[in-house]
């Protein structure tokens, strides 16, 4: 992704750097481990001062949104990815099973005897469990519905995906319990931080969400002569959605944006034919004049990113062994 700063837009260029790789990260268009440019490239091919884009780095670093090394740069994290099981442990692995088949050859037991006890044992020692339960945590309710739905259908049967809204987990007790309950917790990864301080002792993973079909097909369809105007409920937001608007409808000439809350929202509003609105941001609808369009820019989670790291961890092969029973004499 090449970050691009729109100077068209009301909003600080340090605010808009932030924005475009934290919702970058977000949405895919960064991806994990990909390498960022240094503070001084940065600086340097945006024109912004290095103290600008130095604190934007640091305020991502405690985000744990991205890594710095000395000597090889800054990157994005890849917290949102499930552990890869290190080779060494593998290894281990390998070599008590070894050790287990020649013990089995010794006393005479059969390929087919050794096959059946390992899968008994593992049978036995399987946690039961009658249903999986998914939180999908978000931050608006009715989106928040559809990303839940959106996961719920790449997963293995038996699976439950519930939706929750950050507010609902930071007012709501029962709220707080369902997803301390659940066996995941699915979040964007610029919330994982803030869930994970919330859910303690919860798995909280990280996936991308990506512009919706809908959204696409919809920017796409636009008439090339109509005033595009863009209204986000985070100004951060408001770079990299305007970014995105523009890929998807590079056919439409006249495009402009304001955050929610500000004076220049007015003026977009007032020349716009077509109005794209973030999600969250419905507040304008009543103010839009008869006629003018309003399209929600609404995001579906990355259904690579449902199928590589969360049908993994749900699958019967990824369930723990239980812990040894006592035997009872």
């Amino acid at each position: 992704m090449k970050l691009q700063i729109d100077r068209e837009l009301p909003v600080p260029l340090g605010l808009q750097v932030k924005g475009l790789i934290e919702y970058g990260i977000a949405c895919g268009e960064l991806s994990p481990g990909e390498r960022l440019p240094s503070v001084r490239e940065l600086a340097e091919s945006l024109a912004v001062a290095p103290m600008t884009v130095a604190l934007v780095y640091r305020g991502l670093r405690e985000a744990g949104l991205i890594e710095t090394s000395r000597g090889r740069g800054s990157f994005v994290a890849e917290s949102g990815e499930p552990r890869r099981r290190p080779r060494t442990e593998i290894a281990e692995i390998q070599r008590r099973l070894d050790h287990l088949i020649d013990d089995a050859v010794a006393i005479g037991l059969t390929p087919a005897d050794l096959t059946g006890m390992v899968q008994a044992r593992l049978m036995q020692r399987r946690p039961r469990r009658p249903a999986r339960t998914v939180v999908m945590l978000g931050l608006f309710r009715d989106a928040t519905r559809a990303y839940a739905a959106a996961i719920q259908s790449r997963l293995p049967d038996g699976t439950a995906v519930q939706p929750l809204t950050m507010d609902e987990l930071r007012g709501d007790e029962s709220a707080r319990r369902r997803a301390a309950e659940a066996e995941l917790v699915v979040t964007f990864p610029n919330r994982q931080r803030e869930a994970s301080a919330l859910l303690p002792d919860s798995r909280v993973m990280a996936i991308r969400f990506i512009p919706s079909e809908e959204t696409r097909r919809a920017l796409a369809g636009l008439d090339p002569l109509a005033r595009l105007g863009i209204a986000s409920r985070f100004a951060d937001f408001l770079p990299i959605m305007k970014s995105g608007v523009q890929r998807f409808a590079p056919h439409v000439r006249q495009v402009a944006g304001a955050a929610l809350g500000t004076p220049a929202l007015d003026t977009v509003i007032d020349q716009s034919d077509v109005l794209v609105l973030s999600t969250g941001a419905e507040s304008v609808l009543p103010r839009l004049r008869p006629g003018v369009r309003a399209i929600e820019y609404r995001h579906s989670p990355d259904p690579v990113d449902v199928d590589q790291q969360i049908v993994p961890l749900l699958s019967p092969e990824a369930e723990g062994i239980a812990e040894p029973q006592e035997a009872v004499p």
